[in-house]
């Protein structure tokens, strides 16, 4: 039962650190040539779920990969 809470609290720590790295990274590309004038919110808002999508899946693969070395005890 303890294992659960502290697999649920690494995953929800790691979505949030790797989202926010990517939000951290995307700010830096220069997006405003490909925003439409009077769009800026909608251009935020579709940044904002290309983040999610990106930490989300960079955190799963980072989580895949520790359960993964995890079970490697379980080869030998």
């Amino acid at each position: 039962m303890f294992s659960f809470g502290q697999l649920a609290i690494t995953s929800m720590l790691s979505h949030l650190i790797f989202i926010a790295i990517t939000w951290h990274v995307m700010q830096t590309i220069n997006f405003d040539p490909l925003i439409r004038k009077g769009r800026a919110l909608e251009a935020r808002i579709l940044l904002l779920f290309v983040t999610i999508v990106i930490g989300s899946g960079v955190s799963r693969f980072f989580l895949d990969f520790l359960n993964w070395s995890q079970n490697l005890t379980y080869l030998f």
